[in-house]
């Protein structure tokens, strides 16, 4: 698995998991970008990592995606790997008729509707590369759904099985495809969907970044690191033991 001298596009890489894997790809000398949609978050990460390159695009546009194809195939010549990232997360009573129902569909359309978006546009500059990879964030949530975040749920397994299912349609044009099932990591957004208690033990964003790359070196189609790998047995062994064991609190006290 070639894993240096490659051009990488991660989008929502200003912060959390998307900058933990930009810059165990900058550390294995390759070109990174780094996309999002707050600029001043991209500016703070340009001063601390000088050679990474940055660009504000919002995932949800496909007006900005596309300029982001342009400009990346007349700066770089386009890219050889694609990692999805950007993503949100909410805690959510569906019960609850007062919910903001634009909230909901905002997260479908980053978490699931964007990574498609994403590569429909750079889909032309990834059969170009001799070694083009495509990289999913999903989360070990599609293996056994969190209840307290169904939509973020929902989402995610969405993810897992539209990269299973585009896998064989994509090595015809040497495209490898690869999934990250992320476990909670110490992020921005589990701080703000407030999952980082003790008891559910997030993951530094160091150690994932590192596994992920160890995995992704090696060619590993599917990731999963920490609880994650313990989600997907479970769900295979007792599916109704491991979604009880993960929702003793189904309703978000928040």
């Amino acid at each position: 698995m070639k894993n240096s001298k490659q051009t990488v596009l991660i989008t929502g890489g200003g912060s959390g998991i998307g900058l933990a894997i930009a810059k165990k790809f900058l550390e294995n000398d390759n070109t990174v970008i780094i996309t999002g949609r707050n600029l001043s978050k991209l500016e703070e990460v340009k001063t601390d990592l000088p050679q990474i390159n940055i660009f504000q695009s919002d995932v949800t546009k496909d007006e900005d995606v596309k300029s982001l194809v342009n400009q990346l195939e007349k700066e770089f010549g386009g890219i050889d790997v694609l990692v999805n990232n950007a993503g949100i997360m909410n805690l959510l009573d569906t019960g609850n008729e007062s919910n903001d129902l634009k909230k909901q569909f905002d997260e479908i359309e980053i978490n699931y509707n964007s990574p498609i978006r994403m590569l429909h546009y750079f889909l032309p500059q990834l059969k170009k590369s001799k070694n083009a990879v495509l990289v999913n964030v999903s989360s070990g949530l599609a293996y056994v759904p969190f209840a307290q975040s169904p939509v973020y749920s929902g989402t995610k397994v969405a993810v897992h099985f539209w990269t299973q299912a585009i896998r064989p349609q994509l090595k015809p044009h040497n495209i490898k495809v690869i999934e990250l099932l992320p476990p909670v990591v110490d992020t921005h957004l589990a701080e703000e969907a407030d999952l980082t208690d003790d008891s559910l033990k997030p993951m530094p964003t160091e150690k994932l970044a590192a596994i992920f790359w160890k995995k992704y070196s090696e060619g590993k189609e599917e990731i999963t690191p920490g609880i994650s790998k313990y989600l997907k047995l479970g769900s295979r062994l007792a599916p109704k033991l491991a979604f009880n064991q993960l929702n003793k609190e189904p309703i978000p006290k928040k």
